[in-house]
């Protein structure tokens, strides 16, 4: 008869009285994350509901001589003239024939001369700025609201939208590619399902003002920090 062997059990290291953290490094983690949830908070309430306005472009002399020059073909965007040669000696407006040059049919601005004209006669330069990109354009807009506004009375309502505009196969192309209030992008359904649709197809099927639109642009030429569209005869 075979004598039945029993193994005793294995023997297991003996458990340390601490395990885990202590309730002093648990509060100090606490205390770390209370700080870093009320910093972020106070940053997010600064960025979004007391925005700081924006600085205005300040050109250079070399840039504010080249934006007048671009200023003086545009009706109504300068001074009257004043020139000798364009009153007569009783000091009328002397009559002129008209005629067109080819190259006063391209309109040229860079992202600067853009921003620095809203802030010539105007504080739109401290609540807009317009930023220019390959084939695209993005405003960043604060909106200073009413006191007694709901919810948000006093604040300041900040608003990024961009757009793409460009010109291919032969016809603009103009693109909401979104809107964001607060740093929340809106849902499409909320912007009347435009988004990331052309308008000008969309739209210029029709006589309005986006079939006039395409039929006078011969070209649209955006890339960072410039702005170029040439106009059909």
């Amino acid at each position: 008869m075979t004598n039945n062997q029993i193994t005793a059990p294995p023997t297991l290291p003996p458990r340390s009285g601490r395990s885990g953290f202590s309730w002093k490094q648990v509060l100090v983690m606490i205390l770390i994350s209370m700080c870093v949830a009320i910093f972020a908070t106070a940053l997010a309430i600064k960025i979004f509901l007391f925005p700081s306005p924006f600085k205005p472009v300040v050109l250079t002399q070399k840039e504010e001589q080249q934006l007048e020059v671009k200023l003086k073909r545009f009706e109504g965007l300068e001074a009257p003239p004043e020139k000798p040669k364009d009153y007569d000696k009783d000091g009328n407006l002397i009559p002129e024939q008209y005629s067109e040059e080819p190259g006063s049919r391209e309109i040229n601005f860079t992202e600067r001369e853009i921003n620095a004209l809203m802030a010539k006669n105007t504080d739109l330069a401290q609540k807009l700025a317009i930023d220019l990109a390959d084939d695209m354009i993005s405003l960043k807009l604060l909106i200073p609201l009413d006191p007694d506004f709901p919810i948000m009375g006093g604040k300041t309502l900040r608003v990024n939208a961009g757009a793409e505009l460009a010109y291919k196969n032969g016809r603009p192309i103009v693109k909401l590619k979104g809107v964001s209030l607060m740093g929340v992008p809106m849902p499409n359904a909320w912007l009347g399902g435009l988004k990331n649709i052309d308008l000008v197809s969309e739209f210029g099927g029709d006589d309005g003002f986006w079939q006039a639109f395409a039929d006078g642009v011969d070209s649209i030429t955006v890339t960072n920090g410039f702005l170029n569209i040439r106009l059909k005869e």
